[in-house]
């Protein structure tokens, strides 16, 4: 079987295997409608994130690299076992050095998902006090269109 004729039956498979799924190059029908956020929404999700960040922060802690002085057992064990010529002591000063790292990113993570949404609500809020008080005197359909873009 030549290349062409593979590849125009293996397209013409997925083609016909193909589930709906979205698609960036087309305007969604109207009895289908495309994802829609609500500031409730924004606010939940913001709200997870500073509880994970907080939670984490506390509990995953256990250089105590964050002041959190009595988890610093693991860095004192590696310092105790490295001063006593112990391969495992710089083991896991290694181990506790990634985990920190590690968790430094996932705090930021939820630092900037927390921060981004909180902005995101209250930009979103303030445009729409914006709309609605330039919308309060009889607009023309030229004004009308340009908020929409």
């Amino acid at each position: 079987m030549s290349f062409e004729r593979e590849w125009a039956e293996l397209k013409a498979k997925a083609e016909g295997e193909q589930t709906e799924r979205l698609r960036l190059n087309q305007v969604l029908p109207p009895d289908k409608p495309g994802l829609r956020v609500r500031q409730d929404d924004l606010g939940a999700v913001g709200h997870e994130a500073f509880v994970l960040h907080r939670q984490l922060r506390k509990d995953a802690d256990v250089t105590g690299s964050f002041g959190n002085t009595d988890k610093a057992d693991t860095v004192r064990a590696a310092s105790e076992l490295t001063g006593h010529s112990f391969e495992l002591g710089k083991a896991l000063k290694k181990t506790n050095s990634l985990w920190t790292s590690k968790l430094r990113t996932v705090l930021q993570g939820c630092a900037h998902i927390s921060n981004h949404l909180d902005y995101t609500k209250s930009s979103h809020h303030k445009d729409d006090d914006k709309i609605g008080a330039t919308m309060k005197h009889p607009m023309t359909t030229d004004e009308i269109s340009s908020h929409l873009k």
